[in-house]
Protein backbone atom coordinates (compact mmCIF):
# COMPACT_ATOMS: atom_id res chain seq x y z
CA UNK A 1 0.00 0.00 0.00
CA UNK A 2 2.88 2.42 0.61
CA UNK A 3 4.04 3.81 -2.71
CA UNK A 4 7.63 2.96 -3.66
CA UNK A 5 8.28 1.24 -0.33
CA UNK A 6 10.60 -1.35 -1.86
CA UNK A 7 12.48 1.42 -3.66
CA UNK A 8 12.92 3.27 -0.38
CA UNK A 9 14.24 0.17 1.41
CA UNK A 10 16.64 -0.45 -1.47
CA UNK A 11 17.75 3.18 -1.12
CA UNK A 12 18.51 2.57 2.57
CA UNK A 13 20.43 -0.59 1.75
CA UNK A 14 22.50 0.86 -1.08
CA UNK A 15 23.46 3.91 1.00
CA UNK A 16 25.42 1.64 3.35
CA UNK A 17 23.08 1.78 6.34
CA UNK A 18 23.46 -1.07 8.78
CA UNK A 19 21.25 -4.20 8.49
CA UNK A 20 19.68 -3.23 11.82
CA UNK A 21 18.67 0.20 10.48
CA UNK A 22 17.18 -1.41 7.37
CA UNK A 23 15.28 -3.88 9.55
CA UNK A 24 13.89 -1.07 11.74
CA UNK A 25 12.72 0.98 8.76
CA UNK A 26 11.04 -2.03 7.17
CA UNK A 27 9.32 -3.08 10.40
CA UNK A 28 8.15 0.44 11.25
CA UNK A 29 6.76 1.14 7.79
CA UNK A 30 5.04 -2.26 7.60
CA UNK A 31 3.35 -1.39 10.89
CA UNK A 32 2.06 1.86 9.37
CA UNK A 33 1.02 0.04 6.20
CA UNK A 34 -0.99 -2.48 8.24
CA UNK A 35 -2.58 0.37 10.19
CA UNK A 36 -3.81 1.99 6.97
CA UNK A 37 -5.08 -1.30 5.60
CA UNK A 38 -6.71 -2.85 8.66
CA UNK A 39 -7.52 -0.01 11.07
CA UNK A 40 -8.50 3.15 9.18
CA UNK A 41 -8.95 1.38 5.82
CA UNK A 42 -7.70 4.18 3.59
CA UNK A 43 -5.05 4.28 0.84
CA UNK A 44 -1.77 6.05 1.44
CA UNK A 45 -2.71 9.01 -0.77
CA UNK A 46 -5.66 9.78 1.54
CA UNK A 47 -3.47 10.16 4.64
CA UNK A 48 -3.99 13.43 6.52
CA UNK A 49 -2.65 15.03 9.68
CA UNK A 50 -5.65 13.54 11.47
CA UNK A 51 -4.58 10.08 10.26
CA UNK A 52 -1.19 10.61 11.87
CA UNK A 53 -2.83 11.56 15.17
CA UNK A 54 -4.92 8.39 14.95
CA UNK A 55 -1.75 6.43 14.27
CA UNK A 56 -0.07 7.84 17.37
CA UNK A 57 -3.08 6.81 19.46
CA UNK A 58 -2.94 3.36 17.85
CA UNK A 59 0.73 2.94 18.79
CA UNK A 60 -0.18 3.68 22.41
CA UNK A 61 -3.24 1.40 22.43
CA UNK A 62 -3.72 -2.21 23.46
CA UNK A 63 -5.11 -2.95 20.00
CA UNK A 64 -1.74 -2.33 18.38
CA UNK A 65 -0.35 -5.12 16.20
CA UNK A 66 3.25 -5.82 15.26
CA UNK A 67 4.51 -5.56 11.69
CA UNK A 68 3.66 -9.27 11.33
CA UNK A 69 0.10 -8.65 12.52
CA UNK A 70 0.68 -10.27 15.91
CA UNK A 71 -0.32 -9.09 19.36
CA UNK A 72 2.72 -7.41 20.99
CA UNK A 73 4.22 -8.69 24.23
CA UNK A 74 4.71 -5.21 25.70
CA UNK A 75 3.67 -1.59 25.24
CA UNK A 76 5.88 0.73 23.24
CA UNK A 77 7.92 3.34 25.08
CA UNK A 78 7.80 6.94 23.95
CA UNK A 79 11.27 6.48 22.48
CA UNK A 80 10.13 3.51 20.39
CA UNK A 81 7.07 5.42 19.19
CA UNK A 82 9.27 8.33 18.14
CA UNK A 83 11.57 5.97 16.27
CA UNK A 84 8.53 4.60 14.41
CA UNK A 85 7.37 8.11 13.55
CA UNK A 86 10.89 9.08 12.47
CA UNK A 87 10.92 6.13 10.06
CA UNK A 88 7.74 7.48 8.48
CA UNK A 89 9.33 10.92 8.25
CA UNK A 90 12.35 9.44 6.51
CA UNK A 91 10.12 7.66 4.00
CA UNK A 92 8.25 10.89 3.19
CA UNK A 93 11.52 12.77 2.76
CA UNK A 94 12.64 10.12 0.28
CA UNK A 95 9.44 10.53 -1.74
CA UNK A 96 9.97 14.29 -1.93
CA UNK A 97 13.63 13.82 -2.86
CA UNK A 98 12.58 11.59 -5.76
CA UNK A 99 9.87 14.06 -6.85
CA UNK A 100 7.05 11.65 -5.94
CA UNK A 101 3.72 12.84 -4.56
CA UNK A 102 3.20 12.78 -0.80
CA UNK A 103 -0.14 13.26 0.99
CA UNK A 104 1.47 15.25 3.83
CA UNK A 105 4.90 16.85 4.35
CA UNK A 106 7.42 15.16 6.70
CA UNK A 107 7.26 18.04 9.22
CA UNK A 108 3.55 17.34 9.69
CA UNK A 109 4.58 14.31 11.75
CA UNK A 110 5.39 15.67 15.19
CA UNK A 111 7.20 13.49 17.67
CA UNK A 112 5.65 12.89 21.06
CA UNK A 113 7.01 14.20 24.33
CA UNK A 114 9.31 11.70 25.99
CA UNK A 115 9.51 10.90 29.67
CA UNK A 116 12.52 12.39 31.41
CA UNK A 117 13.29 9.58 33.79
CA UNK A 118 16.56 9.18 35.61
CA UNK A 119 17.82 5.79 34.44
CA UNK A 120 18.83 3.52 37.26
CA UNK A 121 22.00 1.49 37.32
CA UNK A 122 22.36 -1.58 39.49
CA UNK A 123 24.79 -1.65 42.38
CA UNK A 124 28.10 -3.22 41.40
CA UNK A 125 27.44 -6.31 43.53
CA UNK A 126 24.10 -6.78 41.73
CA UNK A 127 25.75 -6.45 38.33
CA UNK A 128 28.38 -9.01 39.33
CA UNK A 129 25.75 -11.48 40.58
CA UNK A 130 23.81 -11.15 37.34
CA UNK A 131 26.91 -11.69 35.20
CA UNK A 132 27.80 -14.86 37.11
CA UNK A 133 24.21 -16.19 37.40
CA UNK A 134 24.08 -18.44 34.27
CA UNK A 135 26.43 -20.90 35.99
CA UNK A 136 23.87 -21.13 38.78
CA UNK A 137 20.65 -21.35 36.78
CA UNK A 138 21.44 -23.06 33.45
CA UNK A 139 21.32 -26.88 33.47
CA UNK A 140 23.23 -27.26 30.20
CA UNK A 141 26.89 -26.64 31.09
CA UNK A 142 27.86 -25.35 27.63
CA UNK A 143 24.90 -22.96 27.54
CA UNK A 144 25.74 -21.84 31.08
CA UNK A 145 29.35 -21.07 30.13
CA UNK A 146 28.34 -19.37 26.89
CA UNK A 147 25.77 -17.11 28.60
CA UNK A 148 28.19 -16.39 31.42
CA UNK A 149 30.81 -15.37 28.84
CA UNK A 150 28.29 -13.25 26.95
CA UNK A 151 27.36 -11.23 30.05
CA UNK A 152 31.01 -10.82 31.00
CA UNK A 153 31.76 -9.59 27.47
CA UNK A 154 28.84 -7.15 27.67
CA UNK A 155 30.18 -5.56 30.83
CA UNK A 156 33.81 -5.73 29.71
CA UNK A 157 33.25 -3.96 26.39
CA UNK A 158 30.08 -1.87 26.75
CA UNK A 159 29.03 -3.18 23.32
CA UNK A 160 25.49 -2.89 22.02
CA UNK A 161 23.48 -6.11 21.90
CA UNK A 162 23.46 -6.01 18.08
CA UNK A 163 27.24 -5.60 18.07
CA UNK A 164 27.84 -8.42 20.52
CA UNK A 165 25.85 -11.07 18.62
CA UNK A 166 27.76 -10.14 15.45
CA UNK A 167 31.24 -10.61 16.92
CA UNK A 168 33.20 -13.07 14.81
CA UNK A 169 36.15 -15.15 15.89
CA UNK A 170 38.31 -13.21 13.44
CA UNK A 171 37.36 -9.91 15.14
CA UNK A 172 39.31 -10.75 18.34
CA UNK A 173 43.06 -10.32 18.51
CA UNK A 174 45.54 -11.90 20.92
CA UNK A 175 45.75 -8.69 22.99
CA UNK A 176 42.06 -8.78 23.90
CA UNK A 177 40.83 -6.17 21.42
CA UNK A 178 37.60 -6.73 19.50
CA UNK A 179 36.99 -5.01 16.20
CA UNK A 180 33.40 -3.71 16.15
CA UNK A 181 31.33 -2.38 13.28
CA UNK A 182 28.65 -0.35 15.04
CA UNK A 183 25.78 1.95 14.16
CA UNK A 184 26.03 3.57 10.75
CA UNK A 185 28.84 1.08 10.01
CA UNK A 186 31.20 3.12 12.19
CA UNK A 187 34.21 1.07 13.21
CA UNK A 188 35.98 1.01 16.57
CA UNK A 189 37.83 -1.24 19.00
CA UNK A 190 36.47 -2.44 22.33
CA UNK A 191 38.54 -4.20 24.94
CA UNK A 192 38.33 -7.37 27.00
CA UNK A 193 39.35 -7.49 30.64
CA UNK A 194 41.72 -10.34 31.64
CA UNK A 195 38.72 -11.93 33.35
CA UNK A 196 36.69 -11.81 30.11
CA UNK A 197 39.63 -13.14 28.09
CA UNK A 198 39.94 -16.17 30.39
CA UNK A 199 36.23 -16.93 30.05
CA UNK A 200 36.28 -16.65 26.25
CA UNK A 201 39.28 -18.98 26.11
CA UNK A 202 37.47 -21.48 28.33
CA UNK A 203 34.27 -21.18 26.28
CA UNK A 204 36.11 -21.70 22.97
CA UNK A 205 37.54 -24.96 24.30
CA UNK A 206 34.01 -26.44 24.47
CA UNK A 207 32.20 -24.26 21.91
CA UNK A 208 32.28 -26.64 18.92
CA UNK A 209 30.18 -24.85 16.27
CA UNK A 210 31.51 -26.32 13.07
CA UNK A 211 32.08 -23.67 10.44
CA UNK A 212 30.22 -20.87 12.20
CA UNK A 213 32.30 -17.67 12.08
CA UNK A 214 30.50 -16.17 15.08
CA UNK A 215 31.90 -16.17 18.60
CA UNK A 216 28.59 -16.87 20.30
CA UNK A 217 26.51 -19.55 18.61
CA UNK A 218 23.02 -20.92 19.31
CA UNK A 219 22.40 -24.42 20.60
CA UNK A 220 19.31 -26.56 20.25
CA UNK A 221 19.22 -29.32 22.83
CA UNK A 222 22.24 -31.54 22.26
CA UNK A 223 22.73 -30.34 18.70
CA UNK A 224 25.11 -27.53 17.95
CA UNK A 225 23.98 -25.26 15.15
CA UNK A 226 26.65 -25.78 12.50
CA UNK A 227 25.37 -23.07 10.18
CA UNK A 228 26.04 -19.35 10.38
CA UNK A 229 23.02 -18.57 12.55
CA UNK A 230 23.43 -16.04 15.33
CA UNK A 231 21.84 -15.63 18.72
CA UNK A 232 18.80 -13.37 18.65
CA UNK A 233 18.56 -10.16 20.71
CA UNK A 234 15.23 -11.42 22.10
CA UNK A 235 16.90 -14.54 23.48
CA UNK A 236 19.50 -12.51 25.38
CA UNK A 237 16.94 -10.01 26.65
CA UNK A 238 14.68 -12.79 27.95
CA UNK A 239 17.60 -14.61 29.58
CA UNK A 240 18.78 -11.48 31.41
CA UNK A 241 15.21 -10.86 32.57
CA UNK A 242 14.95 -14.44 33.83
CA UNK A 243 18.27 -14.30 35.72
CA UNK A 244 17.29 -10.96 37.26
CA UNK A 245 13.99 -12.38 38.48
CA UNK A 246 15.60 -15.54 39.86
CA UNK A 247 18.12 -13.41 41.77
CA UNK A 248 15.33 -11.16 43.08
CA UNK A 249 16.95 -7.96 41.79
CA UNK A 250 14.65 -4.93 41.84
CA UNK A 251 16.72 -2.80 39.45
CA UNK A 252 15.59 -3.52 35.88
CA UNK A 253 18.98 -4.61 34.54
CA UNK A 254 18.86 -5.36 30.80
CA UNK A 255 21.55 -5.96 28.17
CA UNK A 256 21.39 -2.22 27.47
CA UNK A 257 21.52 -1.64 31.23
CA UNK A 258 24.86 -3.47 31.33
CA UNK A 259 26.13 -1.04 28.68
CA UNK A 260 24.92 1.87 30.78
CA UNK A 261 26.51 0.38 33.90
CA UNK A 262 29.78 -0.05 31.98
CA UNK A 263 29.84 3.69 31.26
CA UNK A 264 28.70 4.69 34.74
CA UNK A 265 31.30 2.66 36.63
CA UNK A 266 34.09 3.77 34.31
CA UNK A 267 33.09 7.37 35.04
CA UNK A 268 32.98 6.71 38.78
CA UNK A 269 36.53 5.35 38.57
CA UNK A 270 37.72 8.55 36.91
CA UNK A 271 37.57 7.75 33.16
CA UNK A 272 37.08 10.84 31.01
CA UNK A 273 33.77 11.27 29.11
CA UNK A 274 35.76 11.55 25.86
CA UNK A 275 37.33 8.12 26.40
CA UNK A 276 33.97 6.59 27.31
CA UNK A 277 32.47 8.16 24.19
CA UNK A 278 35.04 6.34 22.03
CA UNK A 279 34.48 3.03 23.80
CA UNK A 280 30.68 3.26 23.44
CA UNK A 281 30.87 4.34 19.80
CA UNK A 282 28.81 7.48 20.34
CA UNK A 283 28.93 10.15 17.67
CA UNK A 284 28.01 12.88 20.15
CA UNK A 285 29.55 13.52 23.55
CA UNK A 286 26.09 14.68 24.69
CA UNK A 287 24.83 11.13 24.28
CA UNK A 288 27.67 9.83 26.43
CA UNK A 289 27.05 12.35 29.19
CA UNK A 290 23.43 11.16 29.37
CA UNK A 291 24.79 7.70 30.15
CA UNK A 292 27.20 8.73 32.86
CA UNK A 293 24.89 11.35 34.36
CA UNK A 294 22.95 8.56 36.04
CA UNK A 295 25.62 8.10 38.68
CA UNK A 296 24.33 9.82 41.78
CA UNK A 297 27.27 8.45 43.70
CA UNK A 298 29.70 10.08 41.27
CA UNK A 299 27.84 13.38 41.61
CA UNK A 300 27.99 13.12 45.40
CA UNK A 301 31.74 12.44 45.36
CA UNK A 302 32.32 15.38 43.05
CA UNK A 303 30.26 17.62 45.35
CA UNK A 304 32.19 16.55 48.44
CA UNK A 305 35.56 16.97 46.72
CA UNK A 306 35.09 20.21 44.82
CA UNK A 307 32.56 22.38 46.70
CA UNK A 308 34.37 25.62 47.72
CA UNK A 309 32.77 25.77 51.17
CA UNK A 310 33.07 22.09 52.07
CA UNK A 311 34.87 22.94 55.32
Amino acid sequence: MLDYLEDFLLHIQTNNYSPETLYNYERDLKTFENFLKNEVKIPFEKVTKKTIEQYKAYLFSRDRKTALGQKPKRNLTSGSINRTLSSLRGYLKYLIKMDYQTPIPPNAIELIKTEKKLPRVGEFDEIKKLIESPMQFEKNKIVALRNRTILETFFSTGARISELINIKLSDIDKNGRIFIKGKGRKERFVYLTPRAQKLIKKYLEVRAGGDSPYLFIPYRGKNVNLKTKKLSPNYLEEKVKKYRELLGLNIPITPHGLRRAFATYLAESGASPAAIQILLGHESLDTTTRYIRVSNRFAEKSFQKYHPLKE
